[in-house]
């Protein structure tokens, strides 16, 4: 397998890419780009495609430029942006515990965030008409990060966290959080609960764009985590044993992989609410695309989420039209088939 050497600093920063990595890191963008097109110009109400594509590039008449800038433009960008970050913290996930089954639900983020949100919705109802712009994301984000700094600090073991505490903690934590959710739904005020349930089912609908700025600064953060992360991740494939052996704090890594992980997909989260399956299913679709190091998969995981995220809007919102189903929804629909499958292929492959 070819590879490319980049080097920076002297040497002290160097990576080695492989080329068909790269080929399909290359291909995965312009795939994204093409989907953003896409999602621009097609839907059932409003412009026609023609007028839509060149409202994109900035002329027709006033209700295309409107449609365009103002609704379709922002809620693809909001959908790529957001998959991204969860494909992203599903590839650290499955890097630190060395789990293929893991992904971020498994720190309770999107349960705590759920939870958070309804607790809130039901018991404060008079926070005021304008909550669920002003409120919600900062709520979202602030029980989710709370939740799996919980787990984080339950799952501590003498040299950190340990990956099969981990998994058993982040179960039972997220089940019990399901409960009450469920509970507070069930004997809570219908019309106080109905407000938030929209977005409990991961939807991008109402992305403006404030949404996307506040995405778009927070993609480079998660690429510096990213860059952070190669190495850990690159020690960790060896396991703990030996990555002891090499002088490497195994349960301190995972550790900070784990909080890097919950810090991303709760930025997420609190934007468009959980959408289900992606951070699980983006890191198995970049490891199928081409072989790559820990770096190059740690990329190909968040174009695999944000094509993940952005296809299920554009189905969501066009294949039922006029009905718009939630992209939360439709990749959870869509997900477990095609995690059903993948797993499939994965063991009937003979080992080499």
């Amino acid at each position: 397998m070819r590879q490319v050497r980049l080097s920076a600093f002297g040497g002290r920063l160097a990576l080695e890419p492989s080329c068909p990595g790269l080929i399909a890191l290359a291909l995965m963008i312009l795939a994204l780009a093409a989907l953003l097109v896409a999602s621009v110009v097609l839907g059932s109400d409003g412009p026609s495609p023609r007028a839509a594509l060149a409202a994109l590039f900035g002329s027709g008449d006033a209700q295309a430029l409107l449609v365009t800038g103002e609704f379709r433009l922002p809620r693809a960008l909001v959908a790529l942006l957001a998959g991204g970050l969860l494909g992203l913290a599903g590839a650290l996930t499955q890097g630190a515990t060395r789990n293929p089954l893991a992904d971020p639900a498994l720190l309770g983020i999107s349960q705590g965030a759920a939870l958070t949100v309804i607790a809130l919705a039901v018991l404060a109802p008079g926070l005021g008409g304008n909550w669920g712009d002003s409120w919600r994301p900062a709520a979202a984000f602030a029980g989710g990060l709370g939740i799996a700094g919980l787990i984080l600090a339950l799952s501590i073991e003498r040299d950190g966290a340990g990956p099969v505490r981990l998994l058993l903690i982040g179960i039972g934590v997220a089940a019990f959080l399901g409960a009450m959710t469920t509970a507070l739904l069930t004997y809570g005020g219908v019309n106080e609960a109905h407000s938030a349930l929209a977005w409990i089912a991961g939807s991008v609908r109402n992305a403006g764009w404030s949404a996307v700025w506040l995405l778009a600064w927070l993609t480079p953060l998660a690429g510096l985590i990213a860059l952070l992360a190669v190495r850990p991740l690159a020690v960790l494939r060896l396991g703990d044993e030996l990555a002891t052996t090499l002088g490497h704090r195994a349960g301190q890594s995972r550790m900070a992989l784990m909080a890097g992980a919950a810090a991303l997909a709760a930025a997420s989260v609190s934007v468009v609410g959980p959408i289900a399956f992606t951070g699980l299913v983006a890191p198995h679709l970049a490891a199928r695309l081409a072989p790559a190091g820990p770096g190059l998969h740690l990329a190909l995981s968040w174009a695999a989420g944000a094509g993940l995220t952005g296809l299920a809007d554009l189905a969501g919102r066009t294949l039922f039209a006029p009905a718009q189903v939630p992209a939360g929804l439709v990749t959870a629909l869509a997900g477990a088939p095609l995690m059903a499958f993948l797993m499939i292929r994965s063991f009937g492959r003979k080992p080499e």
